[in-house]
């Protein structure tokens, strides 16, 4: 088991695990937030962590963000590596409001888990696969 330290910057509900329910924990904003449809804001989470060496978190919006508050994130998925962890190292979600929305302090907007760094590759370039065309990305999922 590995141990993350977290640092909290307001009193926000603490960071969980829910057994049986999902992998990934909830985060949640550190502050009351009002925007108006097309607007941006980098939305406190109220927390900083020390990853172990190795591992870095995946932020991404929780499946509800959408439908309860409008917002999407910025980056479609954050990457936070071991290297953020000084006191000041606050996390933040890249939200852009596509309606009018509130975001109330500890209302859950977002998710992170824990992943090791990929293993280190060796790109080869080549001129054939030799495997059966599939379509391409985004060329599944017609009925």
């Amino acid at each position: 088991m590995i141990e993350i330290k977290v640092k909290y910057f307001t009193d926000i509900e603490k960071i969980k695990f829910i057994e049986d329910k999902s992998d990934w924990y909830d985060l949640r904003s550190a502050e009351d937030v009002e925007l108006k449809a097309g607007e941006f804001k980098l939305i406190r989470l109220g927390v900083a962590m020390q990853l172990p060496k190795g591992y870095e978190a995946l932020v991404a919006p929780r499946s509800s963000t959408f439908k309860n508050f409008g917002i999407i994130q910025a980056n479609s998925i954050g990457i936070i590596d071991e290297s953020y962890c000084g006191d000041n190292d606050e996390w933040r979600f890249p939200a852009i409001a596509l309606r009018d929305t509130v975001i109330h302090k500890n209302d859950r907007i977002c998710q992170f888990r824990i992943i090791e760094h990929q293993p280190k590759h060796i790109i080869t370039t080549v001129y054939k696969l030799n495997n059966a065309d599939r379509g391409g990305i985004g060329s599944t999922g017609k009925v």
